[in-house]
């Protein structure tokens, strides 16, 4: 029954996207420039785990290299990128936030300073229904950390959702709501040692 309510939620999404784009497929070069252009961004989202359970909460994203998900009660967890490194914050855990390299994981791609689809060896597929496209993509030297798919509507160009496969073939559907590019984000939100005081581990 969850993954059922997983799936009408996406489609749900996709659907509304589809109505406010029209029938147009991007290229490569197009959502590369549309990247490298998003500097900053604010939203919503809505995450469904693998196992077909949801969670909600505020995305933040500063590029290059800084991400902070603030997950809704129940959850209260907190997972913040920068410096090249993945802090996840468990309410429960006395010990301190779990910490890895950003690198091993996809959601590097799209924190990386310079996005260029076109002239790397990342893109595995790239499809089109003529309303979102979606770019699967992945770490040409290190294909075993897992894959990205990027989905994307048009006109204008807007980052819509991304589904994560990890190492393990596990998948996260982060779906973006109300997302706001461009919006002034205090680097704050994303210093892992401040936030590590902050909570007393």
């Amino acid at each position: 029954m969850a993954k059922r309510i997983a799936y009408l939620i996406i489609a749900a999404a996709l659907a509304l996207y589809a109505g406010a784009a029209s029938a147009q497929s991007l290229t490569l070069s197009q959502i590369s420039g549309y990247l490298n252009q998003m500097e900053t961004a604010k939203g919503s989202f809505t995450q469904i785990n693998s196992d077909g359970s949801l969670a909600t909460g505020q995305i933040y994203i500063k590029r290059p290299g800084r991400i902070r998900f603030e997950y809704n009660p129940p959850a209260r967890s907190l997972v913040l990128a920068s410096a090249g490194t993945v802090a996840i914050f468990d309410p429960r855990s006395n010990t301190g936030p779990e910490q890895y390299p950003l690198s091993r994981t996809p959601l590097s791609i799209l924190l990386r300073r310079n996005v260029d689809l076109e002239n790397e060896n990342m893109v595995r597929n790239i499809v089109s229904d003529g309303e979102t496209t979606t770019v699967t993509a992945l770490d040409p030297e290190n294909p075993d950390y897992g894959s990205i798919q990027l989905v994307f509507s048009a006109d204008p160009i807007m980052l819509r959702q991304w589904i994560v496969t990890d190492d393990l073939g596990t998948q996260t559907t982060t779906v973006l709501n109300d997302l706001e590019v461009g919006t002034p984000i205090n680097s704050v939100l994303f210093n892992i040692q401040q936030e590590i005081s902050k909570q007393g581990n």
